[in-house]
């Protein structure tokens, strides 16, 4: 979890170098990454779920495998070690998405996808680890990154969202490329994440920020 003091000192920060970013600071208040415990090995397993799905679609496959596997709120291993592929599939699942599912269980089971390891690597080097499982492309653990090791300084140029959030926080609307948008956020440094959530917030919005 990232101590309050720290996540106020990010959103000083992001204020005093982005004075466009402040009015979203100013507009969602307090930006709630870290704020409590998640579980990585859930939050891998709700990312490969979510993959190319919008929420609502990624939410109701993820309640269907719940039920069917007995996760309750929280996936474990042994919940898709246990799990018979056509029924995952049944869920709502790709066949792909349930084999990745099976093959990060086994990993985190027989300890080649080791979690107190992979918080000691810095991003670059946990982003290769992941990258490197079936199923976890960069973007997914990016987000791994954020949402489970609390990362402060990511920003993922393969999110859509976060492209879209940004075209219309800087650019009104209209795409800005790569580095472009690389430069736009460099000043966020250290707290890419930070301003990368206020981004999200943009676009659940629907709004121009003017």
């Amino acid at each position: 979890m990232i101590k309050p003091d720290t996540m106020r000192a990010a959103e000083a920060h992001l204020r005093s170098v982005d004075s466009r970013l402040a009015r979203l600071i100013d507009r969602h208040g307090p930006c709630t990454i870290g704020s409590r415990h998640r579980d990585p090995f859930h939050v891998l397993c709700s990312s490969i779920i979510g993959q190319q799905l919008s929420i609502k679609a990624a939410d109701t496959i993820q309640a269907r495998v719940a039920v069917l596997t007995g996760a309750g709120k929280r996936f474990l291993p042994d919940h898709f070690l246990a799990a018979d592929h056509d029924a995952l599939r049944s869920c709502g699942l790709s066949n792909a998405k349930a084999r990745w599912l099976r093959a990060l269980a086994e990993a985190r089971a027989d300890g080649r996808l080791d979690f107190a390891e992979l918080k000691k690597l810095d991003d670059e080097a946990a982003i290769e680890v992941l990258d490197a499982l079936p199923g976890i492309g960069r973007w997914t653990a990016e987000m791994f990154l954020i949402f489970a090791l609390d990362r402060l300084d990511i920003f993922s140029l393969g999110d859509v969202g976060l492209r879209n959030g940004l075209n219309r926080l800087h650019n009104s609307g209209a795409k800005l490329d790569d580095a472009e948008s690389l430069a736009r956020v460099a000043c966020w440094a250290p707290y890419r994440s930070v301003g990368s959530w206020y981004l999200w917030r943009v676009l659940e919005a629907d709004t121009l920020v003017l």
